[in-house]
């Protein structure tokens, strides 16, 4: 059994950072030892924490070298893609070739370089290289139908126009929405 002495201090440093620390893996390695500071048996403390007693000893032994201080370090760096060896290769190809969806990119991934991963991871990989995905609209075109012109013209001559003419003397203002239908807000 590893045995610490908390000095007064430590416990309420501990007590602060099990919640206000911005990540959660040292939050939990900080409400860990605040119970050990409470006097909590191991066993309970990997209970309540649900975490092994090779995590509980390891973060003991963290606390033990060098404090708070020592908690707060994250020394699991991740693995590194596979694509990573092929960014020059998939970069060069999209932007002479943008894809149009997800789909198109996991596809041409897997052609170019042969490993094939989920649309997220792709996402993911696409996000990390720099590339971004664009959303794209349009503005619908002129109708050719005559009741719907003639429609428009009458909204923009008996609505519009009018409306406009209000707020250009500072009596109304318009506010335009995405919606069919104009809203307005009177003084």
């Amino acid at each position: 059994m590893i045995r610490i002495e908390f000095t007064p201090e430590m416990v309420a440093e501990l007590k602060y950072e099990r919640y206000h620390y911005p990540h959660p893996k040292v939050q939990q390695k900080m409400e860990v030892l605040y119970l050990k500071s409470q006097g909590l048996a191991h066993q309970e403390i990997r209970r309540l924490c649900n975490i092994s007693k090779t995590t509980l000893s390891v973060y003991l032994k963290q606390y033990q070298e060098g404090g708070v201080e020592r908690l707060k370090q994250l020394d699991y760096q991740g693995q590194p893609s596979e694509l990573n060896a092929h960014v020059p290769t998939v970069e060069t190809y999209f932007k002479a070739h943008p894809p149009q969806t997800v789909a198109e990119a996991q596809a041409k991934i897997a052609e170019l370089t042969g490993i094939q991963r989920s649309p997220t991871q792709v996402n993911a990989f696409l996000k990390r290289i720099g590339m971004k995905r664009c959303k794209v609209g349009f503005v619908p075109g002129k109708s050719s139908d005559p009741d719907k012109i003639a429609a428009q013209e009458t909204f923009r001559f008996e609505v519009l126009e009018p409306l406009l003419e209000t707020a250009k003397a500072g009596k109304q203002a318009v506010f335009l929405s995405m919606l069919p239908i104009l809203s307005t807000v009177l003084f």
